[in-house]
């Protein structure tokens, strides 16, 4: 098989991890699971050459400097400097625009955790295979819990002995009562927004259902230029595309929609509460990373730079000290953390 393009996509500001993610610092470029940082941990899971083409990274000019420091010793990357952010579907399709038609582009978001790196490298190859006969692949997350902070993929009917299904349906974020559903049926996947396209399948989708975005992301691409291994589109012409994410414009409008299941440790590393749960802990479920001393304390998180916290007979309760910035909260409100005025101006 052809050897398969890591498209990463690496963006946003991480609001609800804050103090420790900050617009100028966000979570991609930040060891919050182990010693390496969730962009360096992408990178890592599809830089086997025997598999893998050198990715291409997709960023904005926030983000440049922390990625080519975070790329160095990754021969033949190319990184894709976007004028504007305008959502995940124009992101796609820069770097598509930017490869032969008949490659195989596997787009990961940059700031995931995924424990097991051989059972994500088992489901890139068969993602690979499907969309190398024209399937839309999305990897299907193996839902644990009932969560609403996800969308679901519901398994259709299996593709051959590919080991893939069709996606009957794609479901917006549910409510408790749906998600426990969907959990209790065994049908239905958590869409973990990691896909594997072939590049002209792909773009004949997003011209079918999105011209606009096709046809200014082309122009973009067009009146682009180089700069060593970085790309940077037109601006004006890329400023005219309505952001939208590929989801919406084209993997819930096309009928070539598959899914590999894929239960592989994942983690969206969403907020406080998703990152305590990716981290090993103690026999009381706590996870300290700094200077702590807790004590009668259960399924806390410490996490320090430098001050020493000391926490006494308290349960889910998440503390962060950054710098001049403390958070405390209980494991629901960390799902409120971005709304912080701290996280918003930071």
């Amino acid at each position: 098989m052809t050897k398969i393009t890591p498209v990463i996509l690496c963006g946003g500001s991480g609001t609800r991890l804050w103090p420790r993610s900050r617009a100028s610092f966000p979570k991609p470029f930040l060891p919050l699971v182990g010693d390496r940082t969730l962009f360096e941990g992408t990178i890592a899971r599809a830089a086997d050459p025997a598999a893998f083409a050198p990715p291409i990274v997709v960023t904005g000019s926030a983000h440049l400097a922390h990625v080519e420091s975070q790329l160095a010793g990754h021969d033949g990357a190319q990184v894709i400097v976007e004028p504007s952010a305008r959502n995940t579907a124009s992101a796609i399709a820069l770097a598509a625009l930017r490869l032969p038609e008949d490659a195989v582009m596997l787009v990961c978001p940059s700031d995931h955790h995924i424990a097991d790196d051989q059972a994500f490298a088992a489901a890139a190859q068969a993602a690979a295979a499907l969309a190398a006969e024209d399937w839309l692949v999305s990897f299907g997350i193996e839902a644990k819990s009932p969560e609403t902070g996800f969308g679901y993929l519901q398994r259709g009917d299996s593709i051959g002995d590919s080991g893939g299904y069709q996606v009957a349906r794609f479901v917006e974020k549910p409510d408790i009562d749906r998600a426990r559903e969907f959990l209790a049926s065994g049908d239905y996947a958590w869409n973990g927004g990691i896909f594997a396209f072939r590049t002209g399948a792909f773009l004949k989708e997003l011209g079918e259902h999105r011209p606009a975005i096709l046809a200014a992301a082309r122009a973009a691409v067009e009146a682009g230029r180089e700069e060593g291994a970085r790309f940077h589109p037109d601006a004006d012409a890329f400023g005219q595309i309505a952001g939208e994410s590929v989801d919406y414009a084209v993997m819930e409008n096309t009928r070539r929609a598959a899914m590999v299941p894929a239960d592989m440790g994942w983690s969206d590393i969403g907020n406080w509460h998703a990152l305590r749960d990716a981290r090993d802990g103690d026999e009381n479920g706590n996870r300290v990373h700094g200077d702590a001393e807790l004590v009668d304390c259960r399924n806390v998180l410490v996490e320090t730079d430098g001050p020493r916290v000391s926490v006494i007979g308290l349960e889910n309760v998440i503390v962060v000290v950054d710098g001049n910035d403390v958070l405390v909260t209980t494991i629901d409100g960390a799902q409120l953390v971005g709304k912080l005025s701290g996280a918003v101006n930071q």
